[in-house]
């Protein structure tokens, strides 16, 4: 494990170490005695077509960058994605798992790791924007505090997440020579993966479904850990507790999920204990949902480009630029 990825495994811990200190293990043991039958059977069912959407958008973005690939095959991959996710430090090891994947099957790594990053990226976009106009429309005692950790979640994101999905790419020159690079490449990237008219309509659509999703299988975890709140004042606390999780300083996804969750619903008047029994059964929920990533998967099929390359020996050319597939 590199130097980076024990720094977030740590601050995981450190979260973790913090409120077993403020609340002791009794919250964490009653979320574990609260996960039953029903609520696992939900979450799986919720997941299905939640993994599909995150596909969905995947596929979209891949397309745009030249390295498309099948709705069944990118389904299949964001299962596995999810279940690395959820079991190792960092939750983002399988998204770069898949973008490796993808990208040397398609014949370009970097644009494999660029598509997952873009969709990712794009899908906490909307989650933001959904969080922030719920936030607005609906009353919420932790409001005042939002645009504050918001930001604070925002930049450790952008720390931790961008260099490891920008290390398929390398640029000469100086300092100032490789980020000029990287912010015309991301700038292109944007423009043809998400901004075209092809391609926008889907990724907002899937985002919002797939936070749909999340929300959904949080109310499941919250009903399961015996919280009788209304939906109206879940939902906020639901979308705060996503956006924390984005934060990649867990271990195997625990950490900013049960703080913000222990914050959230303190702030709401539920209890930081119930914060972190709900927090709890949502990641249990989460992990079985993503057990069908384990099951056996048949190798990423070579996209169209690259199956015509092999075949013809030439490489294809999109839009001025050529797809050349590589072993």
């Amino acid at each position: 494990m590199s130097r980076g990825r024990w720094l977030r495994a740590a601050g995981g811990l450190v979260l973790l170490g913090l409120l077993v200190w403020r609340l002791g293990g009794g919250p964490f043991l009653d979320g574990l005695r609260s996960v039953d039958a029903r609520a696992l059977l939900l979450g799986l069912v919720v997941g299905v077509p939640t993994t599909v959407c995150c596909a969905w958008r995947w596929r979209i973005v891949a397309r745009g960058l030249g390295v498309g690939l099948p709705l069944r095959t990118a389904v299949a991959a964001c299962y596995r994605s999810q279940l690395v996710n959820a079991a190792l430090p960092g939750g983002v090891l399988g998204d770069v798992h898949r973008g490796v994947r993808h990208g040397r099957r398609a014949g370009s790594t970097g644009r494999g790791l660029r598509a997952v990053m873009w969709e990712r990226a794009a899908g906490q976009v909307v989650q933001g924007a959904v969080t922030a106009v719920v936030l607005l429309a609906l009353p919420s005692p932790v409001a005042p505090a939002v645009p504050t950790a918001a930001l604070a979640a925002a930049g450790i994101v952008l720390l931790a997440v961008l260099p490891g999905f920008c290390g398929g790419r390398r640029f000469r020159g100086g300092r100032a020579a490789r980020w000029g690079a990287v912010v015309r490449a991301a700038r292109d990237d944007v423009r043809t993966a998400l901004l075209t008219r092809h391609a926008w309509p889907g990724v907002l659509g899937a985002s919002l479904l797939a936070v749909t999703g999340h929300v959904a299988t949080f109310l499941v975890a919250a009903r399961a850990a015996g919280v009788t709140a209304s939906p109206v004042r879940l939902v906020p606390l639901a979308l705060l507790v996503l956006v924390a999780m984005a934060v990649p300083l867990n271990v195997a996804g625990w950490g900013p999920r049960e703080g913000m969750a222990a914050w959230g619903f303190g702030a709401a008047g539920l209890g930081a204990d119930a914060g972190v029994a709900t927090a709890v059964v949502y990641g249990v929920i989460v992990l079985v949902a993503g057990l069908p990533g384990a099951l056996p998967l048949s190798p990423l099929p070579p996209s169209s480009a690259v199956r015509r390359v092999r075949a013809t020996g030439r490489p294809q050319t999109n839009g001025g630029r050529q797809e050349v597939a590589r072993g």
